[in-house]
This record gives C-alpha cells, sequence and structure tokens, in this order.
C-alpha cells in the first residue's frame, strides 16, 4: 500500500464551495505561495484561485523561515481571496480564520482536538502540525493564504531537531484529498463570514478563544533590536493583534513584528 497516495484532483474540484472559482494541483513547486503571487504580479486575477503542490521544495513561513517535508506527506495548499470589502483594518484577522478552519476540519475529518498558537501555528500538545503564511499580492488588493499541514509524514521522516508532528504520528489514518477538501469548505463559509462582517464577528473571536492554545497563558515575545516582552497573553485586538499583560502594562504585538513566541518562564 502507498505510504503517500496522490491526491485526487477531480474529487476536489467537485466538491469546490463559496469563492473558489479554480483548483489546479502540480506535482512539484519551490512554494505555492510564491507561484500564486507571481500569477498576480503577471496580471492574472488569482481571487478563488486554489493551488496544490504534491511537493514543495522550498516552503516558506513567516520571516522566509524554510521547511522541506516529503514528496506526497502534506497538504500544502495556497488561496487567493479578494480583500476588496474588507478594510486593511480587518484583514489581519484572515489568518487567524484560517487557522479556525483548518482546526474545525481537522475536527471534522480526523477527530484531532487541535489548539491554535498565535499568531499562524496549528498545535496538537508541542507538535506542530501545520503552518499558515498569510501574503498580499499586488496590484490587486488580494491575500495569499499558505497552508502546510503535515498529514502522512512519519516519525523518520520528520525535520530533526522540530516540533513538527503529523496526523500519521497521532495514530491518526490521514486521508489528503479528504482533509483538503474539508479546509476549503471550512475555509470558504469563514471567509463569507469574514467579508460580510469587514473583519472578525463575533463567533470568529469566539471560536478562535476556544481553539487558543496561547491566550491566557504566560507568553515571551522576541522583538526586533533583542527586546523581549513577557506577560500573560490576554486577548486579541481588532486588528488581530495580540495583547500582553506584563504587569506593568498592556503591551500589544503584531505577526509582523514578533520573531519568535514562547512560553514565558
Amino acid at each position: 500500500m502507498d505510504a503517500h497516495p496522490p491526491l485526487d484532483t477531480a474529487a476536489l474540484r467537485e466538491q469546490l464551495v463559496g469563492p473558489w472559482r479554480r483548483l489546479d494541483v502540480v506535482e512539484e513547486t519551490g512554494s505555492t505561495n510564491a507561484d500564486l503571487l507571481a500569477r498576480a504580479a503577471a496580471g492574472e486575477d488569482i481571487d478563488g484561485a486554489v493551488l496544490l503542490a504534491e511537493h514543495q521544495t522550498s516552503g516558506r513561513g513567516r520571516h522566509d523561515r524554510q521547511w522541506s517535508t516529503p514528496p506526497r506527506s502534506q497538504v500544502a495548499l495556497s488561496v487567493g481571496v479578494g480583500a476588496a470589502a474588507v478594510p486593511t483594518t480587518g484583514w489581519g484577522w484572515l489568518t487567524l480564520a484560517t487557522g479556525v478552519a483548518v482546526a474545525d476540519a481537522l475536527g471534522q475529518v480526523a477527530g484531532i482536538d487541535a489548539g491554535l498558537k498565535w499568531p499562524n501555528d496549528v498545535v496538537v500538545g508541542d507538535g506542530k502540525l501545520a503552518g499558515i503564511l498569510a501574503e498580499v499580492a499586488a496590484p490587486n488588493p488580494v491575500i495569499v493564504i499558505g497552508l502546510g499541514l503535515n498529514a502522512t509524514m512519519t516519525a523518520a521522516e520528520a525535520p530533526e531537531h522540530t516540533a513538527a508532528t503529523s496526523l500519521t504520528m497521532l495514530g491518526v489514518a490521514a486521508d489528503r484529498t479528504a482533509l483538503a477538501a474539508a479546509v476549503l469548505r471550512q475555509l470558504a463559509a469563514r471567509i463569507d463570514a469574514w467579508r460580510s462582517a469587514g473583519g472578525a464577528d463575533e463567533a470568529l473571536r469566539a471560536d478562535y478563544r476556544r481553539y487558543s492554545a496561547t491566550l491566557g497563558t504566560r507568553v515571551r515575545a522576541s522583538m526586533p533590536g533583542d527586546r523581549q516582552i513577557e506577560g500573560i497573553a490576554e486577548a486579541i485586538d481588532e486588528l488581530g493583534r495580540l495583547r500582553i499583560d506584563t504587569g506593568a502594562g498592556v503591551e500589544t504585538v503584531s505577526a509582523g513584528d514578533v520573531t519568535h513566541l514562547r512560553p514565558g518562564v
């Protein structure tokens, strides 16, 4: 039996809902996010585009951190989301809404009780199951959201010296096609609500709090210039930023400014 079976492209296309207009699957690419950004820069309307790769050779996280996993072991996808209807003050919540959609899909398809580590990680316990990256395309106001969700990667295949885990490593049978379809379905619903509300509605805020592995815990945020902010993560503000109560006051940090967010001591 193939440990890493291919995605069923036809089945995925049949299940497209909501804002998704076009779905492509490529065998290999450097980065699905970079590919969609390049298509936008060339003049293509990527709003509603879905791109999946069986193998990403140069997957990227925040601050251009690189990762690579074996072929067909991840759900590696990027989508284009038109953001013209949402004020820029609400854009920060789209990454958080994506995390909620992924957690919803994991519960629905895999029975996994996942958590969300602000700003962009999906975790199970101390293991990182997925990472999310959002980038703004030019020239149109379209946000490209990338997801790397570890599905069939084994412990022997996992990158060394990382906290990466996968559904297989958690003892869950991982059907990547079903996972991808569920993520796209849940994300479509969250995007519709995000657009209607012009940002985060109360349902999204409540669901994010429910899944959050960060809120209520002691954290240490590493900032540019070797500055450290430590305290209790108390809330997410209207821009999607994290509010940290240091005991001497409340500091608000954005995803773009934080180099690392770790448990406090």
